[in-house]
C-alpha cells in the first residue's frame, strides 16, 4: 500500500512529466516554424536570383513539391506528440484523483 506522499509524488512526477512533454512538442512546433521560414527565404533568394518575382502562390507550389516528405514528417511528429502527451496526461489525471481521494479520506478521518 502506497501512501499519502508516495501517491503525491507519483501525480507530481507525471504532471511534471506532461509539462515536459508540452514543452518539446512546443520546441519542435518552433523548431517547424523555422524551417519553413528558412525554407521561405531560400525561396525568395532563389527567385531573386533568377531575376524573378518571388510570390506567395510560387512559395506554396515549391512546397508542394516537397509536400510529401514533409507530411509525413509532420504527421510522424504529431502522432508523437499526441501519443505521449495523451498518456501523460490521463496519467496525471488519475494520479491526480487519486491523491484527491486520499486526501478527502484523510480529512474525514481527522474531523470524525
Amino acid at each position: 500500500m502506497s501512501t499519502h506522499d508516495e501517491k503525491y509524488n507519483d501525480a507530481e512526477r507525471a504532471v511534471n512529466k506532461t509539462e515536459n512533454s508540452l514543452e518539446n512538442a512546443a520546441d519542435t512546433a518552433k523548431s517547424k516554424v523555422n524551417e519553413y521560414a528558412d525554407r521561405a527565404r531560400n525561396y525568395i533568394d532563389e527567385q531573386k536570383r533568377k531575376n524573378e518575382e518571388p510570390t506567395r502562390e510560387g512559395f506554396f507550389d515549391n512546397l508542394k513539391s516537397n509536400l510529401s516528405d514533409a507530411w509525413e514528417d509532420t504527421k510522424d511528429f504529431a502522432d508523437k506528440a499526441w501519443e505521449t502527451t495523451k498518456d501523460t496526461a490521463s496519467d496525471a489525471w488519475e494520479k491526480t484523483k487519486d491523491a484527491a481521494e486520499d486526501v478527502k479520506a484523510e480529512v474525514r478521518k481527522a474531523t470524525n
